[in-house]
């Protein structure tokens, strides 16, 4: 297998939308020949992480993406396999709710590198946090996971400096990534550090000093939502967004660029180095992204603050 940890990769695809419907039983042949496509721009473009879920189409993506494997001998050893567990669906008979006893964890990942054809994940992160899981339990499932080579690196996803710190302290291993929802609409994550000493830091809740957290201690940010669903790359919603999408539009033709690498060479610009995550099934804007796979950020400080105030509107406080 791939020995690639994602911090060293600038770019990752999100395979949310393989698989085909969410409610179907099972994919159809043209949802692999639609998740090859998607692969194949990723690789294009210079991608080489590919971020799953268990749930994500209800397991259809990660077993479609197994399929896509199988049919491309020496493809696993290219890339970097990263899923997700800790999220149970909702029934018609029970709710959604969050899991991680250990005995979950572990079926989760046995069933997820079932669908996926392969012996190991590159990297699991625990989905969301569970109030009700016993640290050394969960623990302990994640270092059995490690020393029988199932799982290589750990991580977490929607999770604060303090959570993260509290399961750190009963790990042998550290923990490797943060994931996000970060992007130049989704900003709590970098507002809550401008509206300290301010009375609208109330109204951010985003858990304040976790992006500082992350870059101490070595974990990589990684961003679900980068593109913002396209609001400012082609589907404009507001007066808000058209200002801040003609900006994008400028910058991207000054260098040569697309506007989907402008949006996401803003995030890379932070000195976290946050590693977008994309979610495009569309070949076309899967190559769209491919700058900010091996492109330094060329946004200058004065264009980075342009962005951001565009986008939100309003003067700093």
């Amino acid at each position: 297998m791939t020995t690639t940890h994602p911090g060293g990769n600038r770019l990752l695809y999100g395979c949310m939308g393989l698989g085909g419907d969410w409610d179907a039983e099972e994919y159809r042949p043209s949802d692999v020949s639609a998740a090859e496509a998607a692969v194949e721009a990723a690789l294009e473009a210079g991608i080489t992480v590919f971020d799953h879920a268990d749930i994500y189409r209800r397991g259809k993506a990660e077993a479609v993406f197994g399929e896509v494997l199988s049919r491309a001998p020496g493809l696993r050893e290219r890339i970097t396999l990263q899923s997700k567990c800790g999220i149970r669906l909702a029934t018609d008979s029970s709710p959604g709710i969050y899991d991680l006893r250990g005995s979950s964890i572990r079926r989760r990942v046995e069933e997820s590198l079932a669908r996926l054809r392969t012996d190991s994940l590159d990297t699991l992160l625990l989905h969301r946090p569970d109030p009700l899981a016993d640290p050394a339990d969960l623990a302990e499932a994640l270092m059995s996971l490690h020393r029988e080579g199932l799982v290589r690196a750990f991580g977490v996803s929607n999770m604060g400096a303090a959570q993260i710190e509290d399961l750190q302290a009963y790990l042998d291993v550290p923990l490797t990534v943060n994931q996000l929802e970060m992007s130049l609409a989704q900003r709590d994550w970098l507002e809550s550090g401008v509206l300290v000493n301010t009375p609208a830091a109330a109204g951010n809740g985003f858990p304040f000093g976790t992006v500082e957290h992350c870059r101490r201690n070595g974990l990589q940010l990684q961003a679900w939502g980068a593109l913002a669903q396209g609001r400012f790359t082609g589907r404009q919603e507001t007066a808000q967004d058209q200002r801040t999408a003609s900006l994008v539009a400028s910058l991207a033709e000054a260098r040569n660029t697309t506007p989907e690498t402008v949006v996401l060479w803003w995030l890379q610009r932070h000195p976290a180095r946050i590693a977008p995550v994309i979610g495009s099934t569309n070949p076309g804007r899967i190559r769209a992204c491919g700058d900010a796979a091996v492109r330094e950020p060329e946004l200058s400080h004065e264009d980075w603050y342009d962005l951001w105030l565009t986008a939100r509107g309003q003067p700093l406080p």
